[in-house]
């Protein structure tokens, strides 16, 4: 597991740091060629980076790696700028935008794990390691199981640089603020000083209450908008598990990986986690986002033709969808959480079997994923037969209202060369998107007109290219685009079929344009065989 923190890259327009004095330029180089300065900022530091605005991103994030002052710093990196992820590596900073002057954010992802060094009154000392989104309470738990001087957490005292702190302290707050590899803790007993007089009302007991409060102080319930829809089992299950968690006092802890908020949740006995809870208002650039992002100026999410609030839906939409292939079951932002072995970045995709990889490709094409990458994919292995299988997670950029952003990372995979299985074919001829956006209304969500577009030329690609052999790879090709400002060659077809109807056309004549315009498209491909 792994985990992000956030960080600001500030261009800094300011004269002194452009001039060659401060750091020289190659002789062939000049002013007028565009070299801007960018600024850095982790944990308090500020590191210039030159760039050049023809720079590529994946140029860029090379030279952030190379810094030798944040030699800390992994291959795996995301670039956001004006509340957009800049996630094509080939494409070139000023076809962002970036110019002089402008702020990107960025968010790397470091270790989940902390050291842990702790010290006693007694002198004794001793080391482990904790999930950084654990909190002072758990790592009081811990010294408690270790040491029978401390075997009541509430008598117990943690100490930091001098600092006392408080059992809903995070660590991962604590490591970004003293900025240390190790975090040196000092335990003692707490001193309890007795009040002769009554204890009036006051900050102090507002806080003292609000400490103590009782583990059941939450609410926990499936929202359900249709009563006729019957919850499968396991998800009861899950919901069960998760509340047995929280009623047994087991905080929800937050993963620091991703852009948006994410909580583990631990069972009854802490032990281990049963599902994984993404608040609406934590989503990227959501009011209360913990990453630092900032706030969507028109409502647009990361992802081109998403909205900030509706990641929630998405992930629910994808799942209702996808129901033969059995996906993670979830229901609103509560996941089922899925022991995995890691995620597809940690090995490389030609030992993956090309069943799991086909699995993906036909989820990602119908539903249209602007955020599908290796990150995004589990790895686990089945009990049974020890065959690897591939769990695709993280739905909130499907069905957007358009097909800009639009990418598939196992586009280059050797898997999506191959052609699809009678068994995949028959199960693509089977899908129906009218069916599809009736379910999803029958669940609660009645899809916008222009995402529900988008199901259903998504559908129509789909089945049109499985019908005429063409590959994953073929039908992927036609749906992402080649670079940042070439469109890809459905949003073409999309556009000429606008512009073959007349204004105010119904939605099934639009279809039917698009239909015969993707067929020329699909025979074109045929034919170049």
């Amino acid at each position: 597991m792994s985990s992000a923190g956030v960080t600001t890259l500030s261009v800094v327009p300011t004269e002194p740091l452009l001039s060659p004095k401060a750091f020289p330029f190659p002789s062939h180089l000049s002013l007028e060629d565009k070299s801007i300065f960018i600024y850095l900022s982790f944990s308090g530091s500020l590191t210039p980076i030159r760039v050049m605005e023809w720079d590529t991103i994946e140029s860029v994030k090379f030279k952030i790696r190379r810094c030798e002052s944040l030699p800390f710093l992994t291959n795996k990196q995301k670039l956001v700028y004006a509340g957009r992820e800049l996630a094509r590596s080939d494409s070139l900073l000023k076809d962002y935008g970036v110019s002089d002057g402008n702020v990107l954010h960025l968010i790397i992802k470091l270790s989940d794990l902390q050291v842990i060094n702790v010290k006693t009154s007694c002198g004794k000392e001793f080391t482990f390691q904790v999930e950084r989104g654990r909190d002072v309470g758990y790592i009081k738990r811990r010294i408690a199981k270790r040491e029978k001087q401390f075997d009541d957490p509430e008598q117990q005292e943690l100490v930091c640089n001098g600092e006392r702190l408080e059992d809903q302290r995070l660590i991962d707050d604590i490591c970004c603020k003293h900025n240390d590899a190790v975090v040196h803790l000092f335990v003692r007993k707490k001193h309890v000083k007795v009040q002769r007089r009554p204890l009036e009302k006051s900050n102090a007991i507002q806080r003292a209450v609000w400490r103590r409060a009782p583990a059941r102080d939450f609410i926990l319930e499936p929202v359900i908008i249709n009563p006729k829809i019957e919850l499968a089992p396991a998800i009861w299950n899950m919901v069960n598990s998760t509340y047995d968690g929280l009623d047994s006092g087991n905080y929800p802890i937050r993963s620091a990986e991703g852009t948006g908020g994410a909580y583990f949740m631990l069972d009854s006995l802490g032990q281990k986690y049963v599902s994984v809870f993404k608040p609406i208002d934590e989503e990227p650039m959501a009011v209360n986002n913990p990453r630092g992002l900032p706030l969507s100026i028109d409502g647009e999410g990361l992802k081109k033709g998403t909205r900030v609030g509706q990641g929630a839906f998405r992930e629910v939409a994808a799942y209702v969808l996808d129901h033969p292939l059995k996906l993670t079951p979830k229901i609103g932002s509560l996941q089922m959480f899925t022991e995995n072995s890691g995620s597809c970045e940690d090995m490389g995709p030609g030992a993956f079997p090309l069943k799991e990889v086909h699995k993906i490709t036909v989820l990602d094409i119908r539903l249209a994923n602007a955020d599908r990458h290796a990150g995004n994919i589990l790895l686990s292995t089945e009990e049974d037969n020890n065959q690897t299988v591939l769990i695709p997670i993280d739905h909130g950029y499907c069905l957007p209202t358009s097909f800009e952003d639009c990418t598939f990372e196992w586009l280059y995979w050797p898997q999506a060369y191959q052609p699809y299985s009678p068994e995949t074919i028959d199960y693509v001829k089977s899908l129906d998107a009218e069916e599809d956006i009736a379910l999803l209304k029958f669940h609660g969500w009645d899809l916008p007109i222009e995402c529900a577009r988008t199901l259903r030329i998504s559908t129509m690609l789909l089945k049109k290219g499985v019908e005429r052999g063409l590959t994953p790879f073929d039908i992927g090709s036609l749906m992402c685009r080649e670079s940042l400002n070439k469109n890809s060659v459905i949003e073409e077809i999309v556009q000429a079929a606008l512009d073959s109807v007349l204004p105010g056309t119904s939605e099934a004549t639009l279809l039917d344009a698009v239909s015969q315009i993707m067929d020329m498209h699909i025979d074109e491909i045929v034919r170049s065989r």
